[in-house]
Formats: structure tokens, sequence, C-alpha cells
């Protein structure tokens, strides 16, 4: 019989309706068999860092309709991003002592099946968090959303909403690279001061001290949007919409107000996507993973550079992170929310 080891977990209890609680997500202790089942083309591994991201907040709820990721199954292990050592393989594309990133368990160490979402990590003179953000799926996510789907020019006006955490602060020193106009929104003013002062925005405001986000953006953008990178939904979109210019682009990338909503707020002002001939595409970072290898190729030198900065919220200990994950719903993390199970 293969040997067990003693596996620390963070398990969803029961699913959730409303806002979540760290109740709501029991860590507790488990075990693990040690290597990779005889014949399994799976990878077990050791978990370094994990990625809390807001996509996780659906998965903690049934199936629903057009979801794009499975719910987690109540009693076992929540899943995410995170950054991983090997310990075993099965697998001829990784071996024993191989970086990996990619999907796995809140857990100290897990067995992943579903290899064809692991990426091997080759550039280690970066910090490997990096993994979990800039050089993971939240970078892929905002190359891949401002790029791809918004195609800036040099000299637009850009808004960026949730500006200071996982995608948004990259969203925003690729359009300052592109030589683009940025605004960033953010809720407090110390994520104000960074989006100005560390990522280069040409200018930030706290949206919770507006008491009209219409006229706060026609404060910030006379002259209107041509890009709009959205991360937040409900008020903040219907208010983008009086205010953006003809032939603008909005890339929905999330909609963090209205997770924990038991009826999503309605949007008003869609008839400016009529007359102002605006082209708003939803997208899903799965489909240009395709375009890793060309992101790093951009990215890497740009970092080493230091012509992009990236900042992390890192939390020690499995132990503390539900209270991680949850916060991201009240915008208690500064930066990158990044939980360190292990660091070698």
């Amino acid at each position: 019989m293969a040997a067990e080891l003693s596996n620390k977990q963070v398990i969803l209890k029961d699913y959730v309706s409303g806002f979540p609680k760290e109740s709501d997500l029991p860590f507790t202790t488990g075990s693990k068999q040690l290597n990779v089942p005889q014949g399994s083309t799976g990878v077990f591994v050791k978990n370094l860092f994990l990625s809390c991201d807001p996509y996780m907040r659906g998965r903690m709820s049934p199936k629903r309709p057009g979801a794009y990721s499975d719910s987690f199954i109540p009693g076992s292990p929540i899943t995410g991003y995170g950054v991983a050592r090997v310990l075993d393989s099965g697998h001829p594309d990784f071996k024993k002592g191989d970086l990996v990133w990619g999907l796995t368990g809140w857990e100290e160490y897990s067995l992943i099946t579903a290899t064809q979402g692991l990426f091997k990590v080759h550039d280690t003179d970066v910090p490997l968090s990096y993994y979990t953000g800039i050089l993971g799926m939240p970078g892929m996510t905002a190359y891949a959303g401002f790029y791809e789907v918004c195609s800036p020019k040099k000299g637009e006006y850009v808004f960026v909403s949730a500006a200071s955490g996982a995608v948004g602060q990259l969203v925003g020193q690729f359009a300052k690279l592109s030589g683009c106009y940025v605004v960033g929104s953010a809720g407090s003013n110390e994520k104000v001061d960074l989006l100005k002062n560390k990522f280069g925005f040409d200018e930030a405001f706290n949206y919770k001290e507006e008491q009209d986000l219409d006229a706060a953006l026609k404060r910030y953008f006379p002259e209107g949007i041509d890009i709009y990178f959205e991360n937040v939904g409900g008020k903040m979109l219907d208010a983008v919409l009086l205010n953006m210019r003809l032939h603008g682009r909005i890339a929905v990338c999330g909609m963090i107000s209205q997770y924990n909503l038991g009826q999503p707020e309605g949007i008003h002002n869609l008839a400016h996507l009529i007359l102002k001939r605006i082209r708003m595409e939803g997208f899903l970072v799965i489909d240009y993973y395709h375009l890793y290898q060309k992101y790093l190729e951009m990215v890497l030198p740009q970092i080493k550079a230091g012509e992009i900065v990236y900042v992390e919220d890192i939390v020690e200990g499995l132990e503390n992170g539900p209270a991680a994950l949850i916060g991201l719903f009240t915008g208690r993390n500064v930066g990158k929310q990044v939980v360190v199970v292990a660091r070698e």
C-alpha cells in the first residue's frame, strides 16, 4: 500500500448564498497518497502559492446556467490557481522537481489529473509568487482583455475599474506603455495613491467618495472614454455607458459588485451601445492561453527593466487562506492577493 501524508486543506462546508463567510471554508486536515497512482498521467505536487480570485465566489454556489467552471464540491478541498513543485509524475511532460502553475487544490499536497491546464515555470529570476498573478492567469487576463479585445491606439482615453487589483493594475500600466491616458477607480484613498504614484495612472479616484459616478467620470474624461476595462458592473457600468465615445470598446472581465447579490442590479443605459456604436465584449482568459508564450516574451523584459511593477498582498499560511479569499469581496486586499502554503 502506498504511503500517505498528513494534508492540511481548506474545504467548502456547503453551498453559499449571499455574502460568503470564513466559516463556509473550514480549515481541516486530511491525508494524501504520497505518489501518482500506477497508470495515471497525473502529477503529484506540493503547493507553494495559491491565488485568491473573484471568480471563485461563483464556484461556491450550486451549478449555474452557462457557467464556465464547475462548482466546488461540499466537503472537498476548493480549487484555484497556484504554483507548485512536482513530487511525482506519470506524465511525460513533467518530471520530479519541475515548478508548475495552474489549477490545483487548496491544500498542502494535490494530485492534479487535468494536466492540460498546467504550465511549466522556466524563468525563476522573478518571484515565484508572480505566477499566481502577473505571470499567471491574471496577467494573461489583462493582456488578452486589453490588447486582443480592446485593440488600443496611442492617445486613447482608458478607464479601469477595480484598478488596484490583480488585473486592473496591469491593464493601467499596459495602457500607459501604449501611449494612452489612463484613469482608475478603487475603493480607498490608499489604493488611489498606489494607482497614481506606483502604477503611473494619470488620475484615479475613490468611487466610495463619489455621490454621482456620472459626474465623476465627466470630471476625469471631459472628452469621453475610448476603452473601458470592466471589473465591477452595476452602477459603475451604467455611468460608463453615458460617457463612452463613438466606437468605444468595453472589455467585460468581471463584475465583482454583483457576485454576492441575490438579484443583480439592472443596467439602464444600454441604448448607448447603439447610439455610440460601442463594442462591448465579454471574454474568458482560457480562450487566450495559446498566446501565453507571446505574452511572456513581452512582459518578462518589462518586469526586469522596471517598466512594469506588480504589488502583491501576501498572507502566510494555508489556515489564513479563507480570510484572504473572503476579503476580496470587501476590498480588504491591496494588490494581488496571494496565500503562501510553503516556500520550498
